[in-house]
């Protein structure tokens, strides 16, 4: 299992577990965190825009150019911002932590 720790933009941390291979716009999506993802994954949009803490960010494989692209449209965007249904867990990572952008 990998642990994901979602951060609400008032500081609250929500912890689900998810599974190698699993998305994680669906993940938080089921978890009622306020991410759209309007597209569906198409990158065709940016509401599913989150920000992996910095210590998790390098743990995660590159984001596409068509990804950093969308992410230049999103608002808040940070070093460490993605799109979360261009995120699948896999089993390097044992945990991740994720800020919803304000």
């Amino acid at each position: 299992m990998i642990l994901i720790r979602f951060i609400a933009t008032d500081g609250t941390i929500r912890e689900v577990e998810g599974r190698p291979g699993d998305r994680l716009l669906d993940l938080a999506q089921a978890d009622g965190q306020p991410l759209e993802g309007t597209c569906d994954g198409q990158m065709a949009c940016c509401t599913c825009h989150v920000i992996i803490a910095p210590e998790d960010f390098a743990l995660l494989p590159p984001a596409s150019a068509d990804e950093e692209d969308m992410l230049d449209f999103a608002t808040g965007a940070t070093r460490t911002s993605r799109l979360a249904c261009q995120i699948r867990l896999d089993a390097v990572t044992a945990s991740l932590t994720v800020k919803m952008p304000g």
